[in-house]
């Protein structure tokens, strides 16, 4: 008989969201997106199992040709001691090709450019994050984004009653 395995046991192809950064997608433009990996200690892995896990204001830097992960917020988890636990805002280093590294490096020296963390999620047993590198909305962008989705309700719309015509 098959051994039945759980969702986030490693098989590939499988990811379990952990979670998402919404206010990214409307804060910034986002132009491209890189998985990295995550270097964390075993009570943020358990924690983030349980899908707790929290990327409000978090945010990624590179330094020292070295890619790292900043406020994201890890609850303590539950059943760990008090000497196994970790600190829940803690600096986590980001695992990613060096010339992805570098590449990136180059591209944040350009005024305006952040790395913005977008969802963090397991993919074959391995802790990833999602991160975008993009620009910061302003107002006016954001006004037009609003508009631009307005006219595509619009049109869609149309499109639906001219369906029910024929």
């Amino acid at each position: 008989m098959a051994k039945k395995r759980r969702v986030d046991e490693g098989v590939p192809g499988m990811e379990l969201l952990v979670c998402r950064n919404p206010k990214a997608a409307k804060r910034y433009e986002i132009e491209e997106v890189l998985e990295a990996g995550m270097q964390l200690k075993g009570s943020e892995v358990k924690s983030l199992r349980q899908r707790r896990g929290d990327l409000a204001g978090a945010f990624a830097l590179v330094t020292n040709g070295e890619l790292f992960l900043h406020k994201m917020h890890i609850p303590v988890y539950e059943q760990g001691g008090p000497h196994y636990n970790h600190e829940p805002r803690r600096v986590r280093k980001l695992l990613a090709h060096k010339r992805e590294i570098q590449r990136l490096h180059g591209r944040l020296t350009t005024a305006g450019y952040t790395l913005v963390p977008l969802q963090v999620y397991f993919k074959a047993g391995h802790a990833k994050v999602q991160l975008g590198l993009g620009k910061g909305r302003k107002v006016i962008d954001d006004r037009e984004a609003i508009k631009r989705k307005q006219d595509l309700k619009e049109a869609r719309a149309a499109m639906d009653r001219g369906k029910g015509r024929r």
